[in-house]
């Protein structure tokens, strides 16, 4: 494998120019930096990652906590994009991943005893119950930490809108002459937190009351708990026109229920979901509902994560939020035109 100076020597520089070039140091033009990649690239040299962390007193290792209650965080659509750009990301920026978990091997331990036994520069936290006393330690642990979906004061988080993409979504099913709405929401959370209240305060806003039976405990992911609320919902003397679910999932499992009935979507019925996956748009009808930027998401998770390895003194824990798309789909009936 070629080395330093194999590269300086081909180069006609100094194996610090090329040392320096490799490691993005400021006083290399970006041409010289350039030449250097090029041409350790086609010697096909590698870095030796044990120098540098021996060097850089870093394990160029990042550990992701993504579990919840059915560990179905790897396999669910949603997620597991946020997962490929964040490892997509990570491999960019020089670093690799790690799953954190409690047991290694037949011993248990806590999510920092993992940290510290991988000797992870950072974690990535998403997908968990932030209330657990085992993740709260992680997260004031003293390692450089970014959450996903979750705000703390004391850490670093990228959010997707929920605010806004609830209520650009209600405002669209309303705008569409919709007045009955229900809503089967997910587990407590603060993003279940965050949806109910703008839900709620977009039917305030039009004057319009919501009932409590129209407002039905679900649980995110989970098509089998949305189907049994929607046929609650489905049993009222006054059921709703339109029922919004926790995310897609949820909803292609009320869409099973309501077809259970004899009913037509959107014609007797209209459904809206969240999170925009891939098989929103090959249902039938093709599913009104709010995308959330995954690639966003997960890259810029990275990016501030490695700021706050790399650049600690320099970069806040300040909370980025990543716009949200409404997608109109055709499971919303226009009452307006047609009623």
């Amino acid at each position: 494998m070629a080395s330093l100076k194999d590269i300086a020597r081909e180069l006609g520089v100094s194996t610090a120019t090329v040392s320096k070039a490799l490691n993005d140091l400021p006083d290399i033009s970006e041409e010289t930096k350039q030449l250097v990649r090029e041409k350790a690239k086609e010697m096909g040299y590698f870095p030796n990652l044990a120098a540098r962390a021996l060097k850089t007193h870093r394990s160029y290792n990042i550990g992701v906590l993504c579990v919840d209650d059915k560990n179905s965080a790897l396999t669910h659509p949603f997620f597991s994009r946020v997962l490929e750009s964040l490892k997509s990301e990570a491999e960019a920026q020089g670093y690799d991943i790690t799953f954190i978990g409690q047991r290694l091997g037949k011993e248990d331990m806590s999510y920092v005893e993992h940290c510290r036994y991988r000797g992870v520069d950072g974690v990535v936290v998403a997908c968990v119950d932030f209330n657990k006393p085992e993740v709260m330690e992680l997260i004031t642990s003293g390692l450089p930490v970014v959450t996903i979906d979750h705000i703390f004061s004391n850490a670093a988080s990228v959010v997707s809108d929920n605010a806004e993409g609830i209520t650009e979504l209600m405002e669209y099913i309303i705008s569409m002459g919709h007045r009955r709405i229900a809503y089967v929401y997910g587990r407590d959370s603060a993003v279940t937190k965050e949806r109910m209240v703008n839900f709620y305060r977009s039917m305030e806003h039009h004057g319009i009351p919501v009932k409590e039976e129209y407002v039905v405990p679900g649980e995110y992911t989970d098509p089998v708990a949305a189907a049994k609320a929607t046929k609650q919902l489905l049993k009222l003397k006054t059921p709703p026109t339109c029922i919004l679910y926790t995310d897609d999932y949820a909803c292609i499992g009320g869409m099973g229920a309501i077809e259970e009935a004899g009913l037509s979507i959107p014609d007797d019925i209209s459904v809206a979901g969240y999170d925009g996956i891939p098989m929103s748009s090959v249902v039938k009808p093709r599913l009104t509902t709010v995308r959330q930027d995954t690639e966003q998401i997960g890259r810029r998770t990275v990016k501030k994560l490695v700021a706050l390895i790399e650049k600690p003194k320099t970069t806040g824990v300040e909370i980025q939020c990543v716009p949200v798309t409404l997608e109109k789909g055709r499971s919303v009936k226009n009452l307006v035109e047609n009623p």
